[in-house]
């Protein structure tokens, strides 16, 4: 009961915003961006972020999953769309607006959340003096090496030598994705040559894994997400029962799985990297010469 009333309470702050600030004018406020979750044991990653991002200014919270908000509404839940948080923000006066997405690579999300904004802004020019676009988690080299080691920071203190650890990442067959979560899977494999990543779509599939887990002779095998909530993917396509599941094909060759459902965004050292976008980025989608 106490969870479904902490998520009840998110989703309302997600809405409507903190309520100190329902009747002020704020200069400055923050949307975070998220694809959205509608599972109860994945919001702890979401209020880890959030709980990051309190500062005494608005954070607004917006779902990019049309079906995710659905659900929610069906549930007596409303959330935001990156439109109607935009609108909410200007509602409450804000001048300049920090956007963060919150996807782990630059996709076809991402891609989808530049054109919903720039979609608002040409709907109602001049309500926002700026309008900064943070970036997704993975960017730079260095972002890749601070997730990387956040990451192992947080491997299960319980993993014996000789079990591995299997990444799940999301994927996908368009846009640059696919060669950042590859260079990802190197970057881990270059730290710890049992520690693997792959994505349920797009090129870097679970079947290029398992065989070489046969091969090494692996008996455990540790099941993380590599999203930033542990949702329907980690607790279906990776741990569930399901013939498919990566839990169900590491049963069926004679090794044990041990799914560890914590999403990225439950990580601190990750969390980091996203507010470091934030306050770093100097894409000014409102005005693109003053950021110039």
């Amino acid at each position: 009961m106490k969870r479904k009333i902490a998520l009840l309470v998110f989703c309302c702050l997600m809405l409507f915003g903190c309520p100190a600030f329902a009747s002020e004018t704020g200069a400055s406020g923050t949307i975070l961006v998220a694809f959205g979750t509608s599972m109860e044991s994945a919001m702890a990653s979401l209020e880890a972020i959030d709980q990051s991002y309190q500062n005494g200014k608005p954070v607004i919270w917006a779902y990019t999953s049309d079906q995710i908000r659905k659900k929610l509404k069906k549930a007596g839940v409303e959330t935001f769309s990156v439109n109607a948080a935009m609108n909410e923000c200007a509602r409450l006066g804000i001048r300049e607006l920090r956007i963060q997405s919150l996807h782990i690579t630059s996709g076809e999300e991402f891609s989808q959340l530049e054109r919903m904004i720039v979609k608002n802004l040409t709907k109602y020019p001049g309500r926002f003096d700026h309008v900064f676009l943070g970036h997704p988690l993975l960017e730079s080299e260095r972002d890749l090496n601070e997730v990387v080691e956040a990451v192992l920071a947080d491997i299960a203190t319980d993993r014996q030598p000789g079990d591995a650890v299997v990444l799940m990442g999301h994927g996908n067959d368009r846009g640059p994705g696919d060669l950042v979560m590859a260079a990802a899977h190197t970057a881990f494999q270059s730290r710890d040559s049992l520690i693997f990543l792959a994505t349920v779509e797009g090129a870097n599939g679970f079947d290029r894994i398992l065989p070489e887990l046969k091969r090494l002779g692996v008996k455990r095998v540790w099941l993380q997400p590599f999203m930033v909530v542990a949702g329907d993917h980690a607790n279906n396509d990776l741990a569930g029962p399901e013939e498919d599941s990566w839990a169900s094909q590491i049963r069926r060759v004679g090794m044990t799985p041990l799914p560890r459902l914590k999403g990225l965004g439950a990580i601190q050292g990750v969390r980091a990297v996203f507010l470091r976008h934030t306050a770093d980025t100097t894409d000014d989608i409102a005005n693109s010469k003053k950021s110039e």
